[in-house]
């Protein structure tokens, strides 16, 4: 249904063919710059976006995160076994390549994720709030809790409302703690529906249908295929 990219920044900002594949062709000989393959993933993600819209996988972007931080534990334990350390993440420049070419497309749709809780009001909420294609992911590593939950609510739904979320989506392999995520997310988002109700922002009839499209709805509508 999606794909997953966890580039370390947003950029996606196609380069001319030329220049792709001279950077490839560094690549392969080993000696391309930082900066030039930097570039190259930039111009990938930017293709990838355009990928989706021809066969219909919603595209999924993680950005922001250092991962391995401790040589020790890589060296001593492999790749990818802790000591991911989010960076900042920037994405309202970085995406106005791809969201102005396809984020009004009715085949593409963008899900994003951070670790970086100062975007979500900033770039994230006003991004999904104008672009058709794109939904807000549910909080995630380091915000996966209920105080991280809670303030997503708060900071994302005044701007993007409900429903430019995607709802609760879960990737991990550690299949045990599923339920418990699921249940973690339903009665956070129960909390702050009850707190709309009491100040009488919402009536009781319409948080009950929000928090069912929150648990089921908004997760299947959101990683619908849209090839055409």
């Amino acid at each position: 249904r999606a794909t997953d990219h966890g580039h370390l920044t947003a950029a996606a900002e196609p380069l001319s063919l030329a220049e792709a594949r001279r950077i490839y062709t560094e690549a392969r000989h080993g000696t391309v710059s930082p900066d030039a393959s930097e570039a190259f993933a930039g111009h990938l993600l930017y293709e990838m976006a355009r990928m989706s819209c021809d066969d219909g996988l919603v595209m999924q972007i993680h950005p922001g995160v250092l991962r391995d931080h401790d040589p020790e534990i890589r060296h001593g334990f492999g790749a990818d076994r802790g000591f991911d350390i989010p960076v900042t993440a920037e994405f309202t420049r970085s995406l106005r390549p791809m969201l102005n070419s396809f984020g009004r497309d009715p085949r593409f749709r963008l899900v994003l994720f951070t670790v970086d809780e100062t975007v979500y009001s900033r770039e994230l909420a006003p991004l999904a709030g104008v672009y058709p294609a794109v939904r807000l992911g549910a909080p995630w590593w380091f915000l996966d809790s209920p105080d991280g939950m809670r303030r997503f609510r708060e900071l994302v739904t005044e701007t993007a409302g409900f429903y430019n979320t995607s709802g609760f989506v879960d990737d991990t392999r550690a299949f045990l703690s599923i339920p418990a995520r699921h249940d973690l997310a339903r009665r956070v988002d129960a909390g702050y529906l009850a707190r709309l109700v009491v100040e009488h922002r919402l009536t009781e009839d319409e948080a009950a249908e929000t928090a069912a499209d929150l648990a089921y709805r908004l997760p299947r509508e959101a990683y619908v295929r849209r090839a055409g």
